[in-house]
Parts: structure tokens; C-alpha cells; sequence
């Protein structure tokens, strides 16, 4: 099932917007290639952050 910036998994919340919805959008690339969920979300985390940090956004919630 895609995720969508309204239903993401639990482990994107405490990212900022943008990242999370970085991260949604190449999870379910990934997915959409075969990736099982849970390699999907892993691999998506990390390219997300680093599209972030490339783009000096701020990655976390305050606090995260």
C-alpha cells in the first residue's frame, strides 16, 4: 500500500515535513520495484536524510 503525507509509517514521524515527504515518495518507488516494506522504509530514511542535509534543511523535530 503507497503511503501518503497523511499515512506514513510510525517511524517517519518525528521528521520535519519536507524529509518525511521525501522519504514517502522514494519508499514507494521502491516499492513500486519490488522492495518489501521494511527495506523500503530503511532505504528511503537514509536517501531522505540525505537529500536534507545536502539541501541544509533541518532533518528532526526540535527534541528528536
Amino acid at each position: 500500500m503507497p503511503w501518503t503525507p497523511d499515512d506514513y509509517p510510525p517511524s517517519l514521524q518525528n521528521f520535519m515535513a519536507p524529509i518525511r515527504n521525501k522519504a514517502i515518495e522514494i519508499a514507494n518507488a521502491l516499492l513500486e520495484e519490488g522492495y518489501d516494506e521494511g527495506r523500503a522504509i530503511a532505504i528511503a530514511t537514509a536517501k531522505a536524510k540525505e537529500w536534507g542535509e545536502d539541501r541544509r534543511k533541518q532533518i528532526r523535530k526540535k527534541g528528536h
